[in-house]
């Protein structure tokens, strides 16, 4: 997104591929980065820590460089109290729609850690943050808003590789939830986020270990050329085959 930004000063520097340490590394991040909602410790989060992960997001792409988000860390009980209300009302709506044979297993779910974790974490996007023209956004108004879902995931796998879980907490009206945070009619609610350390964590997505759902094949979500080019002999596609295979046996811790 923001790739061409040292071209015009010359301050270059090499871009050649990690050591095969720090390659794995990152794909470790990925690969065992989970939606953490109970099992938070009490241990507080350090603010070098957190300012570490911060600072992660703050180095996300965006386009036309227009770094549109805003980190809103919240230290109140009380807000965090109002939040956990508002998910407590949202979930109990959430739970009638959806067919009776999920129902039970979504109410034995838990979706939030807002009052267990030690930091609970609000993203916004400022529309508005780079001018009413913004190199990149001229025929996708939304690109703001997928910037800042760059610095989230940053976020995650800056918090997963400092051993601090991190969860999504997106069962919330956005409305009275921008009441609540007192936020400018022009931002954009984007992320509310749990952060804490964590002790254990599922070797795959939780949601796929109690049977909600499960990853895609490569199959499913790889396509060449058009949307309907499937591509099944593509040789492309047996390595994407191998290397889910290779995720699953590094989640599994084989």
């Amino acid at each position: 997104m923001d790739s061409c930004q040292g071209q015009s000063t010359g301050q270059l520097v090499p871009s050649g591929p990690f050591s095969p340490a720090e390659r794995d590394a990152v794909y470790r991040a990925i690969f065992t980065r989970r939606d953490v909602r109970s099992q938070f410790s009490p241990r507080p989060v350090p603010d070098d820590v957190l300012a570490r992960i911060l600072t992660a997001g703050h180095h996300a792409p965006s386009v036309g460089f227009m770094q549109p988000w805003s980190f809103l860390v919240l230290r109140s009980q009380d807000i965090r109290r109002k939040v956990q209300a508002l998910f407590e009302t949202a979930n109990a709506e959430a739970a009638s729609m959806f067919p009776p044979e999920k129902q039970a297993l979504y109410r034995s779910l838990k979706l939030e850690g807002i009052l267990d974790a030690p930091v609970n974490l609000c993203i916004t996007c400022d529309p508005d943050r780079a001018g009413p023209v913004v190199l990149g956004r001229t025929h996708d108004a939304a690109m703001d808003r997928y910037s800042t879902v760059c610095a989230v995931q940053n976020i995650w796998l800056a918090a997963r590789a400092e051993g601090v879980g991190v969860g999504w907490v997106s069962i919330v009206d956005p409305t009275r939830l921008r009441e609540v945070l007192g936020m400018p009619e022009r931002v954009v609610l984007v992320a509310y986020l749990c952060l804490g350390y964590v002790d254990e964590a599922y070797a795959r997505p939780e949601l796929e270990v109690k049977g909600w759902r499960r990853r895609l094949p490569a199959e499913d979500v790889l396509r060449f050329d058009g949307w309907d080019e499937r591509g099944f002999d593509d040789p492309l596609l047996a390595a994407m085959q191998a290397a889910m295979g290779d995720a699953g046996e590094r989640m599994a811790g084989g």
